[in-house]
């Protein structure tokens, strides 16, 4: 089954240098159902490009790996929360790290949530999949529209 991506939809942001890890974001959000466009920053340069351009895109939310090359991913994080209009965007740390103060670190910074990426493939992808169901279908994100029905609109095809 192939699923359009509906332009409709805001765009989910996925910082990561591995085009490996972006295949099984990827695979992950099909198998998902998420019909949102994953855009993919391989560094904070590119990351910062896409976060702070004019006119502003409106992401749903950002997946962001700790360990970039250049400038990581925790100073990127700090720099949006600083940002006015996107101190509010989820930012969903996606990372091999299991260091604590790593964790820690991000928390403090305002990072969302914290995910350790799984050596597993097929466990990697069911964790994928959860992350973008809570963040797509089970959370009211910041500048949803929900004032017709009181409930954020549906992201993808709702059952």
């Amino acid at each position: 089954m192939t699923l359009l991506v509906r332009s409709d939809l805001p765009p989910i942001l996925v910082v990561d240098d591995s085009d490996d890890d972006f295949d099984t974001v990827s695979i992950a959000a099909r198998r998902a159902g998420i019909r949102n466009l994953l855009v993919h920053a391989t560094d904070a340069d590119n990351a910062r490009r896409l976060l702070f351009a004019a006119p502003a895109v409106a992401y749903a939310f950002m997946l962001l790996d700790c360990n970039l090359p250049g400038e990581d991913g925790l100073t990127l994080l700090e720099e949006v929360r600083r940002h006015p209009q996107r101190r509010t965007l989820p930012v969903i740390v996606l990372t091999a790290s299991i260091n604590p103060r790593d964790r820690d670190a991000f928390y403090a910074a305002g990072g969302n949530a914290y995910h350790v990426k799984l050596v597993n493939f097929e466990e990697g992808l069911a964790n994928l999949e959860s992350i973008f169901r809570y963040w797509l279908t089970h959370v009211v994100l910041p500048g949803a529209d929900t004032s017709s029905t009181g409930k954020p609109p549906c992201p993808r095809s709702c059952p």
